[in-house]
């Protein structure tokens, strides 16, 4: 299995090449933002624009971004890790607890899909093995290079990337839109889809074959 970010880009050029698609659009959430924007510089036919919500587009700051690379390392050297955290996960207040921790708030409905998530182990386990290869800087580096319409959505309250990650990224992209949103975190687009979409398909219908009231899609891809 392959996770460094320019691995898992590399990964679904083939897809994407090998099932004829031609995406329009990529649409990406939190590090498959990152992923989205990767993609757009690799793909045989480039996207017309791409879209990232609370988009991780920076290193922890500080003392954290020193230490979490190394300890997810660390936690994938250990078969018992991902049992561990499937055993805490299994606890729905844990999950909640979590979840309220990136500055959404969720019904119960939608908790328990992050419950089942995180109580399988495969899922446990690939998310360290990503978070131990993931390398952000040389990404970054070229922001000021990637010449196509870039909107990143942000939620006021996201406690896990803040809005001031998506401001910084907004500012070295040639061709950017910065929008906030009040009132929503990490989770937005399941907060508050409407809210989310409007903006997205404002983008879409200046930049791709979908018109505002996206009745007419253009080729989308969500990473």
């Amino acid at each position: 299995m392959r996770f460094g970010l320019d691995d898992i880009a590399d990964d679904l050029v083939a897809l994407v090449v090998d099932q004829g698609w031609r995406p329009d659009a990529i649409i990406g959430h939190s590090a498959g933002a990152a992923i989205a924007l990767r993609l757009a510089e690799v793909l045989p036919r480039h996207p017309s624009c791409v879209v990232g919500l609370n988009a991780a587009l920076g290193p922890f700051d500080g003392f954290a971004g020193w230490l979490f690379p190394k300890l997810a390392r660390a936690m994938t050297l250990s078969p018992f890790v991902a049992h561990l955290v499937t055993r805490y996960a299994a606890q729905p207040q844990r999950i909640e607890r979590l979840i309220a921790s990136t500055g959404s708030a969720l019904p119960p409905r939608e908790l328990a899909r992050y419950r089942q998530l995180f109580t399988a182990s495969a899922h446990v386990d690939a998310t360290l093995s990503m978070m131990a290869d993931w390398t952000l800087e040389p990404l970054l580096e070229r922001l000021p290079q990637l010449s196509l319409p870039v909107l990143l959505i942000a939620g006021a309250r996201d406690m896990a990337v803040p809005p001031h990650v998506s401001q910084r990224a907004t500012t070295r992209l040639p061709i950017a839109t910065y929008v906030e949103l009040a009132g929503l975190g990490h989770l937005a687009h399941e907060e508050a889809p409407e809210a989310v979409a409007g903006p997205i398909l404002e983008l879409l219908g200046k930049h791709c074959a979908l018109g505002a009231d996206g009745k007419s899609p253009g080729s989308l891809s969500v990473v």
